[in-house]
């Protein structure tokens, strides 16, 4: 039931170079902590950071309603073209895969609501290589937030050999 999921948290990396995806989410309901922040985060907008909802394509949200939020600044058109395009698409497009196969159930699609947050890399060229990997990362992080992974077990056994891409 929609009313048991609160606040799950999602987070995924996937593919290379300047196009590189990273996702972090939230999912829960409407009335809760996650419905609070997608309204704030559709209320609260600023230069360089508008916050957008998921859509496979004008007038057809994805269900669970799902709001965008810009990791970096944008600068440009160019960039704001690509959030607004294939990064939007790719969003829309794993949250509806997520509820068409299960991973969301359909009868909690309309209580619920994800906030994601999106990286667009301001050197990043390659639309279709955007859409790949933010559509991936989406979906990972979706499946992993539903069930809530990963467990404190796996966190504690990879913690001294884990290997940040980045530092």
């Amino acid at each position: 039931m929609a009313s048991d999921l609160t606040l799950n948290i999602g987070e995924a990396l996937s593919g290379e170079g300047n196009e590189i995806a990273h996702i972090d989410l939230m999912i829960g309901t409407k009335t809760g902590p996650v419905g609070a922040a997608f309204a704030n985060a559709l209320s609260t907008q600023s230069e360089g950071h508008t916050n957008l909802l998921a859509v496979l394509t004008p007038n057809l949200l994805a269900k669970p309603a799902t709001v965008l939020i810009t990791k970096v600044t944008i600068k440009g058109m160019k960039q704001a073209v690509q959030m607004f395009g294939p990064a939007q698409y790719a969003v829309a497009k794993a949250v509806a895969d997520c509820v068409a196969e299960g991973t969301i159930p359909i009868a909690q699609a309309d209580d619920l609501v994800i906030v994601c947050g999106v990286f667009i890399h301001p050197q990043a060229e390659d639309n279709a290589k955007i859409l790949k990997y933010n559509y991936d990362a989406t979906k990972l992080s979706i499946e992993r937030a539903m069930k809530n992974l990963p467990t404190p077990q796996e966190v504690v056994a990879q913690k001294d050999t884990a290997k940040h891409p980045f530092a």
